[in-house]
């Protein structure tokens, strides 16, 4: 089998629902309406958001920046998937591939310090109402977006650059109908060691530390919560804990379910990846 380094002319074929090819015609009936309600409802969400001087809080900054986040995502991958679906077109070129799967991973890594920013938010204001203000200034609003950012930038580019530097089969099938770095990875003829090493600790210290101070800033908000004397402030402070958490499991077990499914699922059917992969992809924290 041939093999390309670094080919913009060569391709990568994606794939759509494994099984079901005679079925994409309907299949893309209900990823349609998820991409649309999920562009829909981020953009609705900016606009109430931008032109409601009252809504111009730490907690609906950041809840700004999951939704833009989340907008760069869906757009990210919508050419490929739909024109998969639709249109059945499959060939993707190597530099295409890296930079759809640059944003799309991109992306995922700032939804994921958006959370535990909004986690830390809500910890502020349940446990030290008197200075949250004071705590969470426009300044440092600015401060934590820009760190957020360049820690996707730098480590996503680092990432693509290992990736750039392999060599594959001229054309191959991935999993997903849109690139993946541990789907991609895959299909290298040479060495993907460090690639693999790189990978997995991108995945520790982005999404495992994340998701570890999250935990850590909801237990102390349950704890704070306890603490508060009357029964309706604490209904309503559980409440809203219950919906950030439910946003947090929506964006986590997708994610966390299909990179173990790419480490260990070997034996899984072809559908499942494809299956997680699009949940993880179209259901918005």
């Amino acid at each position: 089998m041939s093999i390309f380094h670094n080919s913009t002319s060569s391709t990568f074929l994606l794939m759509g629902v494994p099984g079901l090819e005679w079925a994409h015609a309907w299949v893309s009936i209900p990823i349609c309406c998820l991409y649309l309600t999920a562009l829909s409802g981020n953009t609705l969400i900016l606009f109430v958001v931008l032109s409601d001087p009252s809504l111009h809080e730490p907690m609906y900054y950041f809840l700004c920046i999951l939704s833009t986040s989340d907008l760069g995502l869906c757009k990210s991958t919508l050419v490929t998937v739909l024109g998969i679906f639709w249109l059945n077109a499959q060939e993707i070129s190597l530099d295409a591939c890296l930079s759809q799967m640059f944003f799309n991973h991109l992306f995922t890594v700032i939804e994921s310090s958006v959370l535990l920013a909004m986690a830390f938010d809500w910890f502020v204001a349940i446990s030290n109402p008197l200075r949250y203000s004071f705590i969470l200034t426009d300044l440092k609003i600015a401060q934590i977006g820009t760190a957020i950012i360049t820690r996707g930038m730098l480590i996503i580019i680092l990432m693509v650059v290992l990736l750039k530097r392999l060599s594959f089969y001229r054309s191959h099938v991935l999993h997903h109908s849109y690139c993946f770095h541990p789907d991609v990875m895959k299909l290298s003829c040479t060495d993907t060691r460090v690639n693999s090493a790189f990978g997995l600790t991108v995945v520790i210290s982005t999404f495992g530390i994340d998701s570890v101070f999250i935990l850590l800033s909801y237990i102390l908000i349950i704890h704070s919560v306890l603490d508060i004397a009357s029964p309706e402030e604490r209904k309503k402070a559980f409440s809203t804990c219950i919906s950030h958490l439910c946003a947090v499991a929506i964006f986590y077990v997708p994610l966390i379910s299909l990179s173990f499914v790419h480490r260990f699922g070997k034996r899984a059917p072809p559908y499942v990846p494809t299956l997680i992969a699009n949940i993880y992809l179209l259901f918005p924290p």
